[in-house]
């Protein structure tokens, strides 16, 4: 991976099983994560409420992450972890203009990641 904090780059291809675990459960409505998913850290109430609210409030239906989405979604390094933006995908729309926010940290298995929100930058 990566460590430069001036330029983005790719979404490293170690985290992107992870990531398409999370965002194919936001699309199945499992906002949550209730059956937990290893290398993620738990999402609070809160967290889940707003992507679901964000998701419900674009009015499209969220789709499982196509391959595709690599091609743009985008990591920068920021010190202690990376900052990564992935683009989400709708039924309509094809690549919308959401995007998943999440921290990618080093840990001693492999990568945590934390999601933060789903909003349009």
């Amino acid at each position: 991976m990566t460590k430069d904090a001036h330029n983005e780059g790719p979404i490293p291809s170690a985290w992107r099983p992870i990531l398409k675990s999370v965002v194919d459960a936001f699309a199945r409505g499992d906002y949550e994560l209730k059956d937990g998913l290893s290398g993620v850290t738990p999402v609070s109430g809160e967290t889940a409420r707003q992507v679901r609210e964000y998701i419900q409030d674009y009015g499209a239906k969220l789709i499982e992450l196509p391959p595709q989405s690599w091609d743009t979604s985008v990591c920068i390094w920021m010190g202690n972890r990376w900052d990564a933006l992935v683009d989400l995908w709708t039924e309509d729309e094809g690549r919308s203009d959401l995007v998943l926010e999440v921290d990618v940290s080093e840990a001693d298995a492999g990568y945590v990641v934390a999601i933060h929100m789903v909003y349009v930058p």
